[in-house]
């Protein structure tokens, strides 16, 4: 008899053993899941959007690509940055560099227009070739997917920022990951965003 319970206690010791190396192995194979999670930056290329057009514009397209993406606004004291954007976008489109615009009603109201209108005020009056995206919000509860992306440390791997104004830019890099910041009031053709597309 105290033979069998010696016998029996080995075989509840040696199986709680082996459970417990079970449950420590797996608890180590969800933590390292957890932080792989936790570390990986999305990018930008998950998204996709519709353009003034309509049509579907996919993120991925860019690869290989420096991205400046900018909310605009057709009413906006910054509007003639649209002039800068377009100067900037001509000159170095051949080298790998693309900028988004992103029209943005959620300041002062001052993108009122429709997808249409919009489209028609960019050409008409600046000569806009970069792409439209559809209008979007930028910022409050109904910011779209991309901003979130963009002002959100938690999804970009860089930092957390809130859109101040119309034409304020996010630089995008050749991975598809978050860079850089640029207040609205800067320019397109800043030193700031000319060397970080040239270098």
């Amino acid at each position: 008899m105290k033979k069998l319970l010696i016998l029996l206690t080995g075989v509840c010791f040696l199986t709680s053993c082996k459970n417990t190396a079970q449950d420590m192995a797996e608890n180590t194979s969800n933590q390292t899941t957890l932080i792989k999670n936790v570390m990986e930056k999305e990018t930008i290329y998950q998204f996709k959007v519709k353009d003034l057009a309509g049509k579907d514009f996919d993120f991925a397209s860019l690869k290989g690509k420096k991205i400046l993406v900018v909310n605009t606004a057709s009413k906006c004291g910054l509007t003639p940055q649209y002039k800068d954007l377009e100067a900037i976008y001509e000159k170095y489109k051949s080298k790998n560099f693309v900028i988004v615009g992103f029209p943005a009603n959620n300041f002062a109201s001052q993108e009122p227009g429709t997808d249409k209108e919009i489209s028609s005020f960019c050409q008409l009056n600046y000569g806009v070739t970069f792409p439209m995206m559809s209008k979007v919000s930028v910022k409050g509860a109904d910011m779209c997917e991309v901003y979130k992306f963009l002002t959100q440390k938690s999804k970009n791997g860089l930092q957390d920022s809130e859109v101040e104004w119309n034409f304020q830019k996010y630089l995008i890099n050749e991975k598809g990951e978050l860079e850089k910041v640029i207040a609205p009031q800067v320019l397109p053709t800043d030193e700031s965003i000319v060397n970080w597309i040239t270098k």
